[in-house]
């Protein structure tokens, strides 16, 4: 009786070795065929046929396509985020999103589909807005916690509220993604050291709230504020 036992918990552990490297290899086929077709023209059968078997047998891996194009982000980006960060070291957070803006033109695929992937998490409707959201913030939270790490140790004037900087960090660096794909003549790194460098001058000034313009306007024979 021990040694079915022994044999049963072999086989399962087999077989589940054998569903996870089939996982795997369905989450890489997704990933190379995202970098050949935009996302909205991607499907299910693209990837099915990449690898040989049914949709069918790929949908008993992955039953949602949203899923398997989460998965494929999932490790596409994460292995991008992960050698940035090896070859950065302790870095400023500057350096940081530049190195993803140097790593996106080497990459322009992963770019057109992270931005396409905005306009989907836009949509609160969409399946896959809920998880991209909050994929979004956590970005948002790591810009964040690493400015307030360059302000401790010096490499960022206290002048700069990490909130607001992350805020505009991130608006300049999804701002050229966008102009990028729109206007491919752009050269997109050194367009972001430009902004940047103007970015970086204003934090260093205490930030102080415009006040609002008043408006005159002409009312009974005279001008009114």
């Amino acid at each position: 009786m021990m040694l079915d036992s022994t044999n049963a918990d072999t086989a399962a552990a087999a077989a589940a070795a054998q569903t996870l490297h089939l996982r795997v290899i369905i989450v890489t086929a997704t990933v190379d065929v995202l970098h050949e077709v935009h996302f909205h023209q991607a499907k299910p059968e693209m990837v099915a046929d990449r690898l040989g078997i049914s949709v069918e047998s790929l949908h008993q891996h992955f039953p949602s396509w949203d899923g398997l194009v989460l998965a494929a982000l999932d490790r596409w980006n994460g292995e991008r985020m992960d050698s940035v960060t090896h070859a950065l070291g302790d870095a400023s957070m500057v350096d940081f999103l530049r190195a993803i803006v140097a790593s996106n033109v080497e990459q322009p695929e992963l770019m057109r589909l992270l931005v396409a992937l905005i306009s989907v998490a836009g949509n609160v409707d969409h399946p896959m807005s809920a998880y991209l959201r909050s994929r979004y913030q956590l970005f948002y939270s790591q810009i964040r916690r690493g400015l307030e790490h360059d302000v401790a140790v010096g490499r960022a004037p206290h002048t700069m509220d990490p909130k607001r900087g992350a805020e505009q960090l991130i608006a300049l660096y999804e701002g050229l993604q966008i102009q990028a794909l729109m206007r491919p003549d752009i050269d997109l790194v050194p367009a972001f050291d430009r902004a940047v460098a103007r970015l970086e001058s204003g934090w260093t000034e205490r930030y102080e709230a415009r006040i609002p313009a008043r408006v005159m306007s002409w009312s009974d024979d005279s001008w009114a504020i």
